[in-house]
C-alpha cells in the first residue's frame, strides 16, 4: 500500500493506479456533444458569404428548423454529460483533497456553463420549435422569432467560459498543488490563457467555445494517463 504524496497531508490509501478509469470520459463525452451543438448544428440567418451582411426579421422565414432542433435536443444530454461530470469530480476529487484550491474551481466552473448552456441550448430548441415548418409554427410571428435568434446567437460560444475557467483551475492543480500531471495541466491552462487571451484582443466573446474541444483532450487524458486524483481511494 501507498499514500499520495502531494506536499499536503493526505491519510487516504490507495489501491495502485489502474491502467484505465472510465469516470473522466463522462467530461471528454460532454466536449464532443457540446462541439457538435454549438458548432455543426449552428445555424445562420442571411447571406453567410457576405460579412457584412445585416440579419433582419425578413431573414426568419428561410431559416431550416430541423438543425435548431437536433442541437436543441443534443445540447440537452451535453449538459446532463457536464452535470454528471461535474457530480464524479466533486465525488471522486474534491471530497477526497479538500485543501485544494483548484479542485472546486474545476466542479463550479462545470456547474456554471452546464446552467448557461441549458438556456443557450434551449434557445436553440425553441426555435427548432417555433420557425417555420416546425411543430409549433405560427406560435410567434418573424418579429419574435428573431428576438430568439438573437438570443441564441453566440449564447452556446459563450456559455463555455465557466469550463475555460474551469481549465485554468486544472493547470492550478497541476503546478501548484501537483494533484494533476503537469503535461495535462500545462495543455489546460495553455489553451484556457490563449482562448481569453483571444477575447481581449479580438473582441469576440464566443471563442471560448474551443474549450468544449480541450475537454476532449482532458477527459481522456485523465482517462488513460496517471495523476494523483485518478488513484482509487480503498474505502
Amino acid at each position: 500500500m501507498a499514500t499520495v504524496a502531494t506536499g499536503h497531508e493526505e491519510s487516504d490509501t490507495v489501491a495502485p493506479t489502474p491502467r484505465f478509469r472510465a469516470w473522466p470520459l463522462w467530461a471528454a463525452g460532454s466536449g464532443a456533444l457540446g462541439f457538435f451543438c454549438t458548432v455543426v448544428t449552428d445555424t445562420r440567418a442571411g447571406d453567410t458569404s457576405d460579412p457584412d451582411y445585416m440579419v433582419t426579421v425578413a431573414d426568419m422565414a428561410a431559416l431550416d428548423h430541423v438543425w435548431f432542433r437536433v442541437g436543441g435536443i443534443a445540447g440537452y444530454f451535453a449538459v446532463a454529460a457536464i452535470l454528471v461530470f461535474a457530480a464524479l469530480w466533486h465525488r471522486r476529487v474534491a471530497q477526497r483533497f479538500t485543501w485544494s484550491l483548484g479542485a472546486p474551481i474545476v466542479t463550479y466552473g462545470f456547474i456554471a456553463s452546464a446552467a448557461a448552456l441549458s438556456l443557450a441550448y434551449g434557445w436553440k430548441g425553441a426555435l427548432g420549435d417555433y420557425l417555420h415548418g416546425a411543430a409549433e409554427e405560427g406560435t410567434f410571428d418573424d418579429q419574435g422569432l428573431y428576438v430568439y435568434y438573437v438570443m441564441h446567437d453566440f449564447s452556446p460560444y459563450i456559455g463555455w467560459v465557466p469550463v475555460t475557467v474551469g481549465l485554468l483551475g486544472l493547470a492550478w492543480m497541476a503546478f501548484r498543488e501537483r494533484l494533476v500531471s503537469r503535461a495535462l495541466g500545462g495543455v489546460a491552462g495553455f489553451f484556457a490563457l490563449l482562448l481569453l487571451g483571444a477575447v481581449a484582443v479580438t473582441g469576440v466573446p464566443g471563442l471560448p467555445f474551443a474549450s468544449s474541444l480541450v475537454l476532449v483532450v482532458v477527459g481522456t487524458w485523465l482517462a488513460v494517463g496517471r495523476s494523483p486524483i485518478t488513484r482509487e481511494a480503498l474505502v
